[in-house]
C-alpha cells in the first residue's frame, strides 16, 4: 500500500531537506492522537475554571479574572502544541529515514536506511484502539538521533513499505 502517490510531493518545509537524487516514498504527519493529552488539559481546565467561578471566589473580580487569563494562557498553549504538530512530519525516501519538527526552532533527524540494522513497532491498546504505533530503529549498535518515533499512523503498513525499501525483492 502506497500512503503517497506518485504525483504527491513532500510539503516546503520538508522538500528542502530532500536531496536531488532522492525519491519520496512517504510522509506523513504524526497521529493526532498526540493532541489527546493537550485537548483533555485544556478542557479540564476549563471544566475547572467554570467550577471555581460559581464559587465564593468569584466574588472577587480579580481572582476571577485571573483565573480566566490562567485559562486562556493554557489554551494558548494548546493552539502552540497543534501548530507544532502540524509542521511535524516523518518522511521516508529511497535512501533515509527523516523526522523533521519545530516551528520556531527546526529539527531534522535522519537515519539512512542502509544503517538500519533493527526495525520494530509496538502497539499500545491505546495506539491499537485510535491506528497509531511507535517505530523503534537501531544502528549498528550506535545511539541515533532518530530511534524511536512516537505516534505514527498507520504502523503496519510504514513497516511493510520500509522493511522493503531495506531490503527490496528481486523482482
Amino acid at each position: 500500500m502506497k500512503l503517497v502517490t506518485p504525483g504527491d510531493a513532500a510539503p516546503a518545509s520538508v522538500n528542502r531537506y530532500l536531496l536531488p537524487h532522492e525519491q519520496q516514498v512517504i510522509t506523513i504527519r504524526r497521529h493526532p492522537a498526540i493532541l489527546l493529552g493537550p485537548v483533555g488539559l485544556v478542557l479540564g481546565s476549563l471544566i475547572f475554571a467554570g467550577i471555581l467561578s460559581n464559587t465564593t471566589i468569584a466574588a472577587n473580580a480579580t481572582a476571577l479574572a485571573v483565573i480566566w487569563w490562567v485559562w486562556l494562557l493554557v489554551l494558548v498553549w494548546f493552539v502552540w502544541r497543534v501548530a507544532e504538530w502540524s509542521v511535524d512530519y516523518f518522511v521516508i525516501t529511497s535512501a533515509r529515514l527523516l523526522a523533521t519538527n519545530g516551528l520556531i526552532t527546526r529539527q531534522v533527524n535522519m537515519m539512512p536506511l542502509g544503517k538500519v540494522t533493527d526495525m520494530r513497532f509496538e502497539r499500545s491498546l491505546m495506539g491499537r484502539l485510535l491506528g497509531y504505533g511507535t517505530f523503534v530503529m537501531e544502528s549498528a549498535g550506535q545511539d541515533q538521533a532518530l530511534s524511536r518515533i512516537n505516534f505514527v499512523p498507520y504502523p503496519e503498513q510504514l513497516y511493510l513499505e520500509v522493511v522493503g525499501l531495506i531490503f527490496p525483492g528481486d523482482g
